[in-house]
């Protein structure tokens, strides 16, 4: 059996509801206390029984909160009894520290996992990076976020790209409720660019790749060190101590390990197979000796000259 409520007498039966089954609260929820899902907004909300259990579904202008986490959507359907709740249209999901938004999610209450699928794009809310995806999963208790299939993420004036990436948070600052981005794993056809800073001409980029790779971030958000591992490659341009162009650095190996300080590279150390090529400072922009995989793509950005997305 079917039933659909208007928007008065939905409120007058919720709180009725409440009055019965949560004396105490002053909120709505769509699961048990303890999963804290509190129902903020929804124009409908249908109830309905099918083969596997009840279920409850909200449509129109949606919004759930979760602790810290908002979810919104055109429409969702919340199965109790499989402590999930399934999103559809316009997907939408913020807390202090980052958004991302899809097509269509599911999110698990009891697990504070999150799963976004389509058009996946998400940010952090300092702007230090900006990415888009396929997919996306949302892990609060391990403080990750998940992008997968044709991966691409946007850090200041660099550029990563893979298959998978697994970017972590942690808290920083005093009162630790902002967090930043401290390491970020790339998984398959890892792809590092950055735009040199330092080049006279435009259209110069430092270029890493590898199979897999690990960069690690400190709290303000500056790289400190990088890793690749099997098939790996770069492509560094060289200045002296008067940042004039020195040259330009090839080389690969079955490893790379690369230092930095203040953003800018001290030291690398290749390891297993190692080749390397020098390359005069004349050949600074020059496109023939850009690593095979190397597109810059920052027009794809979802966020490149927007505030926000509407």
């Amino acid at each position: 059996m079917r039933k659909v409520f208007s928007v008065q007498f939905l409120i007058a039966l919720f709180f009725l509801f409440q009055a019965v089954m949560l004396p105490v609260r002053d909120y709505n929820t769509l699961h048990a206390e303890k999963k804290k899902i509190i129902l903020r907004h929804a124009d409908i909300i249908e109830g309905s029984e099918a083969a596997h259990g009840s279920f409850r579904a909200v449509t129109g202008n949606v919004v759930f909160r979760h602790d810290t986490l908002t979810l919104k959507c055109d429409s969702a359907t919340d199965y109790g009894e499989e402590n999930k709740i399934v999103l559809k249209g316009n997907v939408f999901f913020t807390d202090s520290s980052v958004e991302i938004y899809g097509d269509n999610g599911i999110y698990y209450p009891d697990r504070g996992v999150g799963e976004l699928s389509g058009n996946v794009r998400g940010r952090m809310l300092d702007n230090s990076l900006a990415g888009k995806a396929r997919r996306a999963s949302l892990n609060r208790a391990a403080s990750q976020i998940a992008l997968y299939d044709d991966v691409i993420v946007w850090h200041d004036r660099q550029q990563i790209s893979g298959e998978k990436i697994l970017l972590h948070l942690k808290e920083v600052g005093r009162n630790r409720k902002r967090r930043s981005i401290d390491e970020v794993a790339v998984q398959g056809n890892a792809f590092f660019a950055v735009q040199d800073s330092l080049a006279v001409s435009p259209g110069v980029y430092d270029q890493f790749c590898a199979k897999s790779m690990l960069l690690r971030l400190n709290d303000r958000s500056k790289i400190t060190d990088i890793s690749l591992e099997s098939q790996a490659e770069m492509l560094y341009h060289l200045y002296d101590e008067k940042r004039k162009p020195a040259g330009i650095n090839s080389s690969s190996g079955d490893m790379i390990r690369m230092f930095f300080k203040e953003g800018l590279l001290r030291r690398v150390k290749v390891v297993g197979g190692v080749e390397g090529k020098q390359y005069p400072a004349s050949f600074s922009g020059d496109r023939s000796i850009n690593l095979s995989n190397f597109v810059w793509r920052e027009m794809e950005n979802p966020f490149k000259q927007q505030k926000s997305l509407p």
